[in-house]
């Protein structure tokens, strides 16, 4: 039954469409399972009822024509019950219902299994036997598995097909994903993918054939060329059978069969790369589906081989592609290399298939100002191409060719939110204090120079988080020492004589370097932060040597480490630290020894504040990754994603157990999570009494709006109330209600229902409460 499986799901994987893909699941489960019928009921969202799509067994004139309500017929029940129906008599059951267009009066033995996607059931598969009897657990496991293994494809098949029937009739659709980045971004799709993944090529065209096969020998002849020099050099270093490998990648891309039909497609106006990868992606499957060992192994050698091709391809189309002036960049995992690549000026918005509104790109969006939806995991990217879209960053929804009137609601909420964010300006100059007069400092996070500007213009009292990892990321080698100190003059001189704290390196989990891989199992309980650089002394001294000339003359560096879990940890960094240090002072530099701060991170530093706290000179909590910790969820993880929760009861409790250990150490305590830039967060924060609050740019203004609005003993009293409630979604209730009595919510709270762009009263509640 594995190996069934396998094939199967391969096979499904390898179809064009959704309607083949339902065709091969009715086929091949009636074959794998000898059964007289097997058929696919898929739900049809506009009726909210469950189709007849696919059928091998019942008569074929009845597809398309049976349809069936939740909880009407045995297919409705098993949506209702959510499990499977296995009967030996159907006909003898309750439910059953009599459809005479399918002729399944013939069978009586039934096993329906819900296809589940997401919480929500995409469809039932069914299998019928003529005589009576139930089927055995080893089938019904067989069919369980198979429905849950095919949802997600046929989800995906669902939304591919959809869109390219909208693409032929220019119709407006949407797709779902994670509000990330708030904000509204109407631009053009640039799909962009790894360099050689065959699978993640886009779907495009070309419209000059000849110019696009001639793209192709070309990289053909590279990629041949390539190969006889890697195994010439070699040669001396490998065995007969593996020299043979490199003959054998020769002989494929001589093989005349294989580039006709890469080039047929061509002639079909499709683009190489995507003709390239369509073409080697079957050849992979064929391999992979063969029943001897020995040539499934070789889908491996042809994959890599159409991969060294594609490389060619890409290295040859990216010289002559340009970023439109309206860009939304989208890509199945992006990166922050992704995004320095594209001018800031045409850079509007983001999409990632996989991630979450609290994975780093994620981050970096919400500080560069730009809208974006993570984890579209539906979206067919590879279709989109230079289509027109819409992201909602407040409601995580997508639209991809937009009609008019879509578009003109659209519009008219990009130009009130400019609009709102002039009506805030006057809130720089002001300092971050309650109503009475409680004082708390509000500092920004930073990476990019892009940020320094905008920072500046909002009113940042100086740097929380600078994290130093971005040139890192930026770059195909590690930056030298003096390269470092440019980067962090730029900094500390744009910023000064404001605090600016620069935390060490922080690579592993979400953030990897191309020149420095960090391959793990479970990266986020893995080798990063604190951890690399105390492995790697070298690379410590070099950064934290960097920081301390670059803040000659200014001295406004605080270092912060990140990641720590321990006092061994700190007290191990102090010491270098303090030894580069000295190793300055000996060579003639003239500069005091900065503040050294932890960052609070993970569980075992929340437990042992008090102690930390007596070892450092301040304390700042990281509240995405301790909610991270905290909760047991992989914030990069779409699936998860709705139990990521920063209002969670027990992350508040935390929170307040680590400023209250920190002031009782006479620390100072801030907080450069994500939770500091929510305004019903950093009111809770106030009350809990951290002393400085660091937050993306973009947030600062409605932050300190709240703040302003607010007492700090109203503040308390929130506090109080929210520390005894139990579920998230009840503290953010609160939280919305308390805003809302002071008349802010519209203001500070933009992903609520009032953002519905086909709400007449979205924006004019905005307009009247920013006039206040």
């Amino acid at each position: 039954m594995l190996g069934s499986l396998r094939s199967i799901v391969q096979e499904v994987n390898a179809a064009r469409d959704l309607p083949a893909v339902l065709d091969i699941i009715v086929r091949r489960v009636r074959e794998v399972m000898h059964t007289r019928v097997c058929s696919v009921y898929l739900r049809d969202k506009q009726s909210d009822s469950y189709v007849l799509m696919a059928t091998r067994g019942l008569n074929q004139d009845s597809v398309g024509k049976v349809h069936m309500v939740p909880g009407e017929g045995l297919v409705g029940n098993v949506v209702t019950r959510e499990e499977p129906i296995n009967l030996e008599r159907a006909e003898s059951h309750p439910a059953y219902q009599y459809f005479p267009a399918t002729g399944e009066e013939r069978f009586s033995a039934f096993l329906g299994t819900p296809i589940i996607h997401h919480r929500n059931v995409l469809g039932v598969l069914v299998v019928q036997q003529a005589e009576q009897r139930r089927f055995d657990e080893g089938e019904e496991a067989f069919l369980v598995t198979l429905s849950a293994q095919l949802a997600g494809v046929i989800a995906h098949a669902e939304a591919t097909g959809a869109l390219a029937t909208i693409g032929r009739q220019r119709r407006e659709t949407r797709f779902g994903g994670i509000a990330a980045s708030p904000g509204v971004a109407i631009g053009r799709a640039h799909v962009v993918s790894p360099q050689a993944n065959l699978a993640t090529v886009p779907y495009s065209c070309c419209m000059d054939v000849e110019a696009e096969l001639e793209l192709f020998q070309q990289a053909l002849g590279n990629a041949r060329k390539e190969i006889r020099e890697v195994g010439e050099r070699l040669k001396n270093d490998l065995n007969r059978e593996e020299r043979a490998l490199f003959d054998a990648y020769i002989s494929m891309l001589d093989d005349s069969s294989l580039a006709v039909e890469v080039c047929d497609r061509i002639r079909q106006q499709l683009s190489a790369s995507r003709a390239w990868a369509e073409v080697m992606l079957e050849h992979v499957r064929r391999f992979e589906a063969m029943s001897d060992a020995y040539f499934r192994d070789r889908a491996a050698d042809v994959r890599d081989l159409g991969a060294r091709v594609l490389m060619h391809l890409r290295q040859q189309q990216q010289a002559q592609r340009d970023y439109p002036q309206n860009t939304i960049l989208i890509g199945e995992e992006l990166t922050a290399a992704m995004l320095a690549e594209v001018p800031r000026e045409r850079l509007m918005g983001l999409i990632s298939v996989k991630g979450s509104a609290n994975s780093h790109v994620a981050i970096i969006a919400r500080a560069m100002g730009l809208p974006a939806v993570m984890g579209a995991q539906d979206l067919p990217y590879e279709q989109i191409d230079g289509a027109e879209l819409v992201v909602d960053g407040y409601r995580g929804e997508l639209h991809v060719h937009p009609g008019a009137e879509l578009r003109r609601r659209y519009d008219a909420i990009v130009e009130e939110e400019r609009e709102l964010a002039r009506n805030l300006d006057h809130l720089a100059g002001l300092p971050g204090e309650t109503a009475d007069g409680h004082r708390v400092r509000l500092w920004v996070n930073t990476g990019l120079m892009a940020d320094v500007v905008r920072s500046l213009e909002r009113g940042a009292e100086g740097v929380g988080l600078y994290r130093t990892e971005v040139p890192f990321l930026l770059r195909d080698r590690f930056p030298s020492e003096e390269e470092q100190r440019e980067i962090y003059r730029e900094q500390l001189e744009a910023f000064a004589p404001r605090p600016v704290t620069m935390r060490t390196l922080d690579v592993g989990g979400d953030k990897a370097l191309a020149y420095f891989p960090i391959e793990e199992t479970n990266p986020f309980l893995g080798w990063r932060g604190i951890r690399v650089t105390l492995d790697h002394p070298e690379i410590f001294l070099g950064q934290v040597r960097a920081m301390m000339k670059a803040s000659q003359g200014l001295d406004n560096l605080r270092i912060m480490l990140p990641m720590i879990s321990g006092v061994g940890e700190v007290e191990a960094a102090r010491k270098l630290v303090e030894r580069a240090h000295r190793e300055l002072r000996d060579e003639g530099y003239r500069i005091d020894m900065p503040p050294l701060g932890i960052m609070i991170e993970v569980p075992s530093a929340v437990y042992q504040a008090s102690d930390l706290a007596q070892q450092v000179d301040f304390i700042s909590v990281g509240s995405n990754d301790l909610t991270q910790y905290l909760l047991a969820v992989d914030r990069n993880n779409s699936r998860v994603a709705s139990i990521y929760h920063a209002l969670h009861p027990a992350v508040l409790r935390a929170l307040l157990q680590v400023v209250n250990a920190g002031h009782t150490a006479r620390t100072k305590v801030g907080i450069c999570g994500e939770l500091a830039g929510d305004p019903g967060g950093a009111l809770l924060l106030v009350a809990m009494g951290y002393d400085v609050l660091s937050m993306n740019a973009t947030n600062l203004p409605r932050v300190k709006a709240a703040l302003r609005a607010v007492k700090k003993s109203d503040a308390d009293q929130l506090l109080k109330q929210v520390l005894d409630l139990q579920y998230p979604e009840q503290i953010e209730q609160v939280l919305q209600d308390f805003l809302q009595g002071l008349g802010l919510k519209a203001l500070l709270q933009p992903e609520g229902e009032s953002q519905n762009p086909n709400s007449k009263n979205y924006m004019s509640n905005v307009k009247k409460q920013s006039s206040k």
